[in-house]
C-alpha cells in the first residue's frame, strides 16, 4: 500500500540500496513484528541471491530472491531488510520451514523490484504485468508427458497476444487422445528450458514491449512474434480460461494435473 503524509509529519523517509550490486556474505538486518512482537530487530548475512520462488495464488514465478539467515517469522513480512548502512534492500516476504517457525532460510524481494512497483502505484494506482495471455503446464506435468525442455501451452485465452499470434494450445482429436500444443522454447533470443527460466525474461518486461517467441511446432520449430498486454486487461478472460480447463476432466491429459501457471 501506498499511504500519503505530510510534510509535517514525525516520519522519516529511508533510503534505498541497489540489490544489483548485493554480495553472499554481507551483514543484514530484518525489522519486523514477529509473532506480534513490535519493534523486532534480527541479524544476518545474505547467504544466497537470484533464488526463485512461485507464487501459491497465481503460479507465477518471482525472480531474483534475496535469501538470508536474518530471523524471519510470522509478523517480518513487509518490514525492510536493511544493509550496515541502513539501506533498503529488500522487502522480507517468506520463510522455509517444515514447522512454520524460522529454520535459517528467509526471503526478500529486491529493492529495485520493489521500486518497480511502487512506481506503478504512484503512476496509476495500480500493479499492471505484462503476460502472454497462455496457461502453462507446469514443469512438473510436462516432463510426465515426455518434454525434456520448454514450457507447454495448455490453453491460450482468446483475444489475448497468444491467441492473435497464433500459438495453439493443447487439445484432444477425435478420438480422445491429446495433442500437444506449442512448447515455449526461447523468449526474445534467451533458452527457457523451465517455468523459472521464462519468468526470469518476462518479468523485466513491460506492457506493450515486443516478444519473439521460440516454439516448437510438432517437429519444427518456429518464431512467432506477438506484444505483451495488460494482465489487468485480460485478467477476466485468464480466470475463465483457467477454472474452464479445470473443470474439464478431459484436459487434464490422463495424469493428475497440479494448479495452473497463468502468463
Amino acid at each position: 500500500a501506498v499511504s500519503p503524509h505530510s510534510s509535517n509529519s514525525f516520519l522519516r523517509p529511508v533510503h534505498f540500496g541497489d540489490s544489483a550490486k548485493l554480495k553472499v556474505g554481507q551483514s543484514v538486518y530484518a525489522i519486523g513484528n514477529p509473532f506480534g512482537l513490535d519493534h523486532t530487530l534480527t541479524r544476518g548475512i545474505i547467504s544466497g541471491l537470484t533464488r526463485d520462488m512461485q507464487s501459491p495464488g497465481t503460479g507465477r514465478f518471482i525472480t531474483d530472491i534475496i535469501q538470508t539467515d536474518a530471523a524471519i517469522n510470522p509478523g517480518n513480512s513487509g518490514g525492510p531488510l536493511l544493509d550496515s548502512e541502513g539501506k533498503v534492500i529488500g522487502v522480507n516476504t517468506a520463510l522455509l520451514s517444515p514447522s512454520g517457525a524460522f529454520a535459517g532460510v528467509g526471503f526478500a524481494l529486491p529493492i529495485d523490484l520493489v521500486r518497480s512497483v511502487v512506481s506503478q502505484l504512484l503512476e496509476g494506482g495500480k500493479v499492471q504485468r505484462a503476460v502472454l495471455g497462455a496457461v502453462l503446464a507446469p514443469d512438473r506435468t510436462a516432463r510426465m508427458l515426455g518434454i525434456d525442455t520448454g514450457l507447454l501451452v495448455l490453453q491460450v485465452v482468446p483475444g489475448s497476444p497468444a491467441a492473435k499470434a497464433g500459438i495453439r494450445p493443447t487439445v484432444r482429436d477425435e478420438f480422445g487422445r491429446p495433442v500437444l500444443g506449442d512448447i515455449i522454447l526461447g523468449v526474445n533470443s534467451k533458452a527457457v528450458a523451465q517455468s523459472s527460466d521464462f519468468y526470469r525474461v518476462v518479468n523485466k518486461l513491460g506492457v506493450g514491449d515486443d516478444v519473439d517467441l521460440e516454439v516448437l511446432r510438432k517437429n519444427s520449430r518456429e518464431m512467432i512474434p506477438l506484444k505483451l498486454a495488460s494482465s489487468k486487461a485480460i485478467e477476466d478472460q485468464i480466470n475463465e480460461a483457467r477454472m474452464l480447463l479445470l473443470r474439464r476432466e478431459n484436459m487434464e491429459l490422463e495424469i493428475e494435473v497440479p494448479d495452473m501457471e497463468e502468463e
